[in-house]
């Protein structure tokens, strides 16, 4: 047993967490079978079927799951475990201390001014900690535009939370997004370097590395593939200012996000800004454990281009 026992819901859960300390994968029955002495074939049967085991932090039910060394097995004995579902957001990993989503588009991080009362990321992700625990707490570390879909990761505790936001550039090791911009990109790839700033309708603006006006930004990019008029292509951010890739595309490459009537596009065939994190990897903020997280590209996206 250990923290993981904190969940409460109308009385407390009980929780069993079993760690593979050896040296090799295993299927999940022949993993708990001699590690629960108390329990039949048939109690283990159960608890997969009722969603009551967790493989490092996702509910299974697949009795030949794989369970690598130092993976964590966790056994709710009370109930099943509250299993996340929504249309417009998927978690991808989740443990005491962090949660990684695929948020999708057109959906805010957080809510701000007027719109406080629209759904968001955070509230969304409040309603489902506090189902596991009602004292359960979320906390933003980063934020994605509502326009654009992808990896984002959210902190449970205000340790790990000011531990990834102090030291952002040190514990993010890469973030790579991926985009559809309007037209074909002659170079296969380069750095675009600028000092960004905004106005007071809200719209960033590009202006010389060599000025003093705006804050500097760095963005690498390249070229996925061409076709039909458009460019796919993968960026990565060396600063994380607001609307970098959308207006280093735009005003840098010269080419528009597709969708992105913001900063140029001049059309949207799929209905949204073709704007996608894709990639993010990270140190752990309290064990300090190397996380790699990877998307597909879009389905929309490629379509484009074919």
């Amino acid at each position: 047993m250990n923290r993981h026992n904190r969940h409460k819901f109308n009385s407390p859960d009980r929780v069993s967490s079993i760690v593979n300390d050896s040296s090799e994968a295993m299927p999940l029955m022949e993993f708990l079978i001699p590690r629960c002495p108390d329990s039949r074939r048939s109690d283990i049967k159960g608890w997969l079927k009722h969603g009551q085991i967790k493989l490092d932090g996702n509910v299974t039910s697949q009795f030949d799951a794989a369970v690598a060394p130092g993976t964590v097995v966790e056994i709710n004995h009370t109930r099943s475990w509250p299993v996340f579902r929504h249309q417009r957001m998927q978690i991808v990993y989740e443990d005491d201390d962090i949660i990684v989503v695929n948020k999708g588009y057109g959906l805010l991080s957080v809510g701000t001014g007027s719109m406080k009362k629209e759904e968001t990321a955070y509230g969304i992700l409040k309603d489902y900690v506090k189902s596991v625990d009602p004292s359960n707490k979320i906390f933003v570390v980063h934020r994605l535009d509502r326009g654009t879909s992808g990896l984002m990761m959210f902190a449970k505790s205000p340790e790990a939370q000011m531990a990834m936001q102090h030291n952002w550039n040190n514990m993010v090791l890469d973030r790579r997004y991926v985009a559809v911009l309007e037209g074909v990109v002659e170079t296969d790839g380069g750095v675009v370097r600028s000092r960004l700033g905004e106005t007071s309708q809200f719209e960033v603006y590009s202006t010389s590395a060599d000025e003093g006006d705006g804050k500097l930004a760095v963005t690498r990019y390249s070229v996925l593939k061409r076709g039909r008029g458009f460019t796919l292509a993968e960026f990565s951010l060396d600063t994380g200012r607001k609307n970098q890739i959308r207006v280093h595309a735009a005003r840098e490459l010269g080419h528009p996000i597709v969708g992105d009537r913001k900063y140029g596009a001049k059309s949207s065939p799929i209905n949204r800004i073709a704007l996608h994190a894709r990639s993010l990897r990270f140190a752990h903020p309290v064990t300090r454990k190397l996380m790699d997280f990877e998307l597909p590209v879009p389905q929309k996206f490629l379509a484009l281009l074919r």
